[in-house]
C-alpha cells in the first residue's frame, strides 16, 4: 500500500525497471509507432498488451520476486479489459442529454463520458477488493495546503503550499491552452452567443472527465507502483502514460504529447504531494474546460 507521507522510498531498483519497461509496452507508444510506420491503430494491440499483463500476472504466481508488481498489473489489465468490453456497450442515453437541452455537446459527450465513469467506478471496486483503502489510491481530498517539493524552474524554488501552487499553475495551464486555442479557431460574435447557453454542460463534463481521468490514468498507477519504485518513479511513469495517450487526442501529435507529459507530471504531483485527489483534479477540471469550450465551439461552426 502507499505509505502515508510523501516521499516514499523506492523499495527495489530492479523492479522498478521492470515496472518502466512494462509500463512502455502497455501504453500508447506502440500505438503511436505502428500508426507512423504503417498509416494505422490496429484493434489487435490492445489484446496483446492484455494477453502481456496477463502472463506477467501468472508469473506472479510462480516467481516470487515480481509479486510487488501484481496488483500493478491487475489493475492496468483490467483497465484496458473494462474499455475493451464497455465499447461494446451502448451508452447512448437520451434522457441525460436532455437535462442540458440536447445541444450538440451533449450530443458528443454524454455516451463517452457515461462509460467513462462506469470504468472508474470499477476501476475504485477493484482498488478496494485488492485491500487497498480510499486514502491509499488518493480517493480524499488530502492536505490541500501541503508543501510543494521546490520546482525553481517553474518559479517556486522554496517548498511553498499546495494553495499557491496550484491555483497558480492550473490558470497558466488553462489560459497557454486557452490562447492558442483562440488564435486557431478565432471564432465570431455569433458563435460565442450560440456557446453561451451550452456552458453547463461544459462545466458538467468537464468536472466528470476530470475526475474519470484521474481515477483511471493516475490514482491505480501511483498506489501499485509508489510502493515498488517510490514517489519519484511511479510520478514519472503516471506522467508518462497518461502524457502519451494524447498524442492521438486533444493537443494532439508529438508536441501535444509532451505538452501532456507535463501536465501530467504536475497532476501526479499534486496528488503524490498533497495525499489526495482535490489539486490533480482542479487542475485538470479548469484545463477540460478550456478544450471542452473550443471543442463546443467548432461543433457550432
Amino acid at each position: 500500500m502507499s505509505d502515508s507521507k510523501f516521499p516514499v522510498r523506492q523499495s527495489s531498483y530492479k523492479l522498478t525497471i521492470i515496472a518502466w519497461i512494462v509500463t512502455i509496452l502497455v501504453s500508447s507508444l506502440p500505438n503511436i509507432v505502428w500508426s507512423e510506420l504503417f498509416n494505422s491503430n490496429p484493434e489487435w494491440l490492445s489484446w496483446v498488451k492484455m494477453g502481456l499483463l496477463f502472463i506477467l500476472i501468472l508469473l506472479t504466481l510462480f516467481w516470487s520476486p515480481l509479486k510487488p508488481l501484481r496488483k500493478f498489473f491487475i489493475l492496468m489489465l483490467a483497465l484496458y479489459g473494462l474499455t475493451a468490453l464497455l465499447l461494446q456497450i451502448n451508452f447512448n442515453w437520451p434522457f441525460l442529454k436532455k437535462l442540458f437541452g440536447n445541444n450538440v455537446f451533449d450530443n458528443r459527450m454524454q455516451a463517452e463520458q457515461t462509460g467513462k465513469l462506469v470504468v472508474s467506478f470499477a476501476v475504485i471496486a477493484i482498488l478496494l477488493l485488492l485491500g487497498y483503502k480510499r486514502r491509499d489510491f488518493f480517493l480524499a481530498l488530502g492536505d490541500l495546503h501541503a508543501p510543494i517539493e521546490p520546482v525553481r524552474v517553474l518559479g517556486f524554488p522554496k517548498p511553498t503550499s499546495w494553495v499557491s501552487f496550484g491555483l497558480q499553475w492550473s490558470i497558466y495551464i488553462a489560459a497557454a491552452l486557452g490562447i492558442a486555442q483562440y488564435l486557431s479557431l478565432r471564432p465570431s460574435s455569433a458563435l460565442l452567443l450560440d456557446f453561451v447557453p451550452i456552458i453547463p454542460s461544459i462545466l458538467l463534463y468537464a468536472g466528470l472527465n476530470a475526475f474519470n481521468e484521474e481515477m483511471t490514468y493516475r490514482a491505480p498507477m501511483l498506489a501499485t507502483l509508489e510502493p515498488v519504485g517510490g514517489s519519484k518513479n511511479a510520478l514519472w511513469m503516471a506522467a508518462y502514460f497518461f502524457g502519451i495517450a494524447h498524442y492521438f487526442g486533444t493537443p494532439g501529435g508529438i508536441l501535444g504529447g509532451v505538452l501532456s507529459i507535463f501536465m501530467g507530471w504536475i497532476l501526479s504531483k499534486a496528488m503524490v504531494e498533497t495525499r489526495g485527489f482535490f489539486w490533480a483534479w482542479w487542475i485538470h477540471f479548469l484545463s477540460d474546460i478550456v478544450i471542452f469550450s473550443f471543442m463546443t465551439l467548432m461543433l457550432l461552426k
